[in-house]
């Protein structure tokens, strides 16, 4: 389960682009705090220490508490902008989320078991159709990845979000179809020689 992470921030007490400018000239990122019935807040953090947390990985499955002006606000990230040329944050959107409450978040989906998969030992190669699986989840128990077994898979079998373990209180947003999360693909070169075996199988038997 991914920590709550803390971040200093300021207020802003102006909105807009010349605003915006302004505070990214001051080494600042412009941020909004909006949700739980609440008029949205405009917020500015520190731009390095918030391009780290962006850049290492899970920043949207991970949930904050934002200190503003002696107040503290538990979040977490539902977007971010970067600029397109530079590559860096330019304006980051924050969700309020209470005790108990259920967010929809994007899990990156991890893969073990291969070097046991049949399927794999065979030849076929392991394409992954879903590379993060959209759940329901308590804020306060939001898992930093799905651990996805593949070791009993053979060649062209499919993993679907069913035979996937999911955390304690988790859903898949999507309800309406067991949907695949990967497969074993047959190389062509492998159709190939499993054609001729067989082939070669039931010339033996006639």
């Amino acid at each position: 389960m991914s920590e709550t992470k803390t971040l200093e921030a300021v207020a802003r007490d102006r909105v807009g682009k010349g605003a915006a400018r302004e505070c990214r000239r001051q080494g600042l990122t412009p941020a909004v705090i909006y949700g739980a019935g609440q008029p949205p807040r405009a917020i500015a953090i520190n731009f390095n220490a918030l391009k780290k947390l962006i850049f290492a990985g899970g920043f949207k499955t991970t949930t904050f508490e934002i200190t503003v002006g002696g107040e503290t606000e538990h979040v977490i990230p539902r977007d971010y902008q970067l600029d397109v040329v530079k590559d860096f944050p330019i304006h980051v959107d924050f969700l309020r989320v209470g005790a108990g409450q259920t967010v929809a978040v994007e899990v990156p989906v991890h893969f073990v078991g291969q070097e046991k998969s049949p399927g794999l030992k065979r030849g076929g190669t392991l394409n992954v159709v879903r590379h993060t699986v959209e759940l329901n989840v308590p804020a306060d128990a939001i898992p930093d990845a799905l651990e996805v077994d593949v070791s009993k898979l053979e060649l062209g079998d499919s993993l679907h979000i069913s035979a996937v373990t999911l955390p304690k209180g988790a859903k898949p947003v999507i309800q309406d179809r067991d949907f695949t999360i990967a497969t074993i693909a047959v190389p062509a070169g492998v159709r190939e020689a499993l054609q001729q075996e067989a082939a070669a199988g039931e010339g033996s038997e006639g």
